[in-house]
């Protein structure tokens, strides 16, 4: 029978009042594995009467108390981890090791939000004028809204729904509609925690559902991740009917290696940032700088072997590196992006097209593939691929090198390797990216520090959970005090009490 994958409105899953459905896959095997609910504009206004109606409740809560559900929430991903990694594997195509990690670097954010009370303190001031105190405290908006995107169908909400859920807001979350399901598991197990029905709400759904969270008056911000033209949208869209908007976009994230860099490490550090998770990640490293061409000729000569060496299989394969991409249109997209890369002349080195195989001879896979001698003036090189592409683009200077990136359109991560400390502090410092990494591939953030990128990589003022992830979700109220001269009792040697 297939499953059929519904909306979480109030504390109930719901089949809603749309009629549309789409289907959802295996991406291994290419069936299909379920039917998803399409969310009507009424099915969104639902879940937003169901969040307005919790909020004075949920505000009013105090934030340990607030904080208590989330830590026990926090135990029950613990607990179940490999629960909710199976579920993303089955329809993402992940390898379950990668799943699991995405859930780990989402518990940090629901650890870090259990500091709420922490994070929520405001400041004092005493005497700002003659007998005149004046404080600050932070506030929630109200109903807020998370469109979140299919490579980390468990990771990116819970970068934004903790943080939010801890400042007091209710919360109504659109996941891909490529992998739903997990969010649905979220849902109940944040139930099971104690949650208030109504705080946390899912709706499932396309352009039409995500439009109707833009415009709608009762939503007081949106949190986006996904590529950059639909984030300048969101952006754009939510901004005009007055939200605040965080939309973190695309990226193209370059890696510099210089000549004195450990060779092996630099080519064991883009193996997993350029293929872990089929490359469908925006921090991964889609182009390798090496810094004169004996240090490309060098790195080249170790990445083969060990791509070689690559397996590529089913996510639930405990020996697999790489699964599958996530759908028939991102392989097909994919092997598009190689052969451009081929028609445009550069050297294809490894070629990951043709790849089958047996028992999933129709999954989406495409093999980890690498281009030598790209130049920035290629396709390949501009638009971000997202799949299993690595390019090397071959700097005569690290000058030339840093020029580079900080020419490109995005500016969300990058990397250096290097043994040369002047070389490193000159990179960060000057770089204009978001994310750096020395000596790291993937510089994530950890949860108590913020994420987000530069340029066309983020829409907004804010980055994303950490202390920016707290400025979002609240706002800032100052109290302004004197009080007139009353008459004082004498002294008291009873026990004080409230009176």
């Amino acid at each position: 029978m297939m499953k059929a994958i519904q909306h979480f409105i109030g504390g109930n899953s719901v089949a809603g009042s749309g009629s549309r459905t789409v289907p959802t896959y295996n991406p291994a095997t290419g069936e299909q594995s379920g039917e998803l609910s399409l969310a009507s504009p009424a099915d969104v206004r639902a879940a937003v009467e169901a969040a307005k109606a919790a909020f004075p409740g949920w505000a009013g809560t105090t934030p340990l108390r607030r904080a208590r559900i989330l830590n026990k929430f926090l135990g029950i991903l613990e607990d179940r981890i490999g629960e909710l990694a199976a579920i993303i594997t089955a329809e993402h195509g992940k390898v379950i090791s990668d799943a699991m990690g995405e859930i780990q670097r989402g518990m940090e954010v629901v650890e870090f939000a259990t500091a709420a009370p922490q994070l929520l303190k405001g400041e004092y001031t005493e005497n700002v004028g003659t007998a005149v105190d004046s404080w600050s405290m932070r506030q929630p908006l109200g109903v807020v809204a998370g469109i979140t995107p299919f490579n980390f169908p468990a990771m990116v909400p819970m970068w934004i729904f903790p943080v939010a859920l801890a400042c007091g807001n209710t919360f109504v979350l659109k996941p891909s509609e490529r992998d739903p399901s997990a969010s649905l598991k979220i849902a109940e197990w944040l139930t099971e925690a104690g949650l208030p029905d109504g705080v946390f709400n899912v709706v499932q759904g396309d352009k039409e559902a995500v439009d109707a969270i833009l415009t709608d008056p009762d939503i007081e911000a949106v949190s986006f991740v996904g590529s950059t033209p639909i984030a300048r949208y969101i952006y754009t869209t939510a901004t005009a009917a007055g939200k605040r908007c965080q939309a973190l976009g695309g990226a193209k994230n370059h890696m510099i290696v210089m000549p004195d860099a450990d060779m092996d490490q630099a080519a064991d550090a883009l193996m997993g940032a350029g293929y872990g998770s089929a490359g469908e990640r925006c921090m991964a490293i889609s182009v390798a700088v090496p810094v004169g061409d004996e240090t490309a000729d060098r790195l080249i000569e170790k990445l083969k072997p060990r791509i070689a060496a690559l397996k590529v299989g089913p996510g639930t394969d405990p020996e697999a590196d790489m699964g599958p991409l996530v759908t028939a249109e991102a392989q097909k997209r994919i092997l598009s992006y190689i052969d451009s890369g081929v028609a445009e002349g550069a050297d294809l080195v490894v070629d990951g097209r043709g790849l089958k195989l047996q028992g999933y001879e129709n999954g989406y896979f495409v093999g980890a593939t690498l281009f030598d001698r790209v130049t920035t003036d290629m396709k390949i090189y501009k638009e971000e691929i997202f799949g299993p592409v690595l390019s090397i683009a071959r700097a005569q200077s690290y000058d030339e090198a840093a020029q580079w990136i900080n020419d490109h359109e995005f500016g969300n991560g990058t990397a250096i390797f290097t043994r040369d400390g002047d070389a490193a502090r000159e990179f960060a410092h000057k770089i204009r990216v978001g994310m750096v990494g020395i000596n790291v591939p993937i510089p994530v953030p950890m949860a108590f520090h913020s994420f987000g990128g530069w340029k066309a990589s983020l829409f907004g003022d804010h980055h994303m959970h950490g202390p920016e992830g707290v400025r979002f979700y609240t706002r800032m109220k100052t109290i302004t005090s004197r009080w007139p001269k009353g008459i004082r009792s004498g002294a008291e040697f009873s026990m004080p009490t409230m009176k």
